[in-house]
């Protein structure tokens, strides 16, 4: 099975960050107001946010429907504002 470049996993973790920050202020919540309607510990939001941990698909799809989004839209990178 092929395994993705570290350049390209550390972007997806950096993508992933972005978005789950985006979506998360938008709503006005802290992370933990995200972290207790995901079951995650607020200290584990912070990680992702700052793209130093890894996580499951199941924490990803969780993630997204605490947001109500699909997950694609957590690993999608954002366009850049111009």
């Amino acid at each position: 099975m092929p395994v993705a470049p570290p350049c390209a996993m550390a972007d997806l973790k950096e993508t992933v960050a972005i978005n789950v920050r985006r979506l998360r202020h938008d709503r006005g919540w802290t992370q933990e107001d995200l972290a207790d309607r995901v079951g995650l510990s607020a200290r584990y939001v912070g990680q992702i946010e700052r793209a130093q941990a890894s996580m499951t698909i199941t924490v990803l799809g969780r993630i997204a429907n605490a947001f109500e989004v699909e997950a694609t839209k957590l690993v999608i990178r954002p366009r850049s504002r111009q």
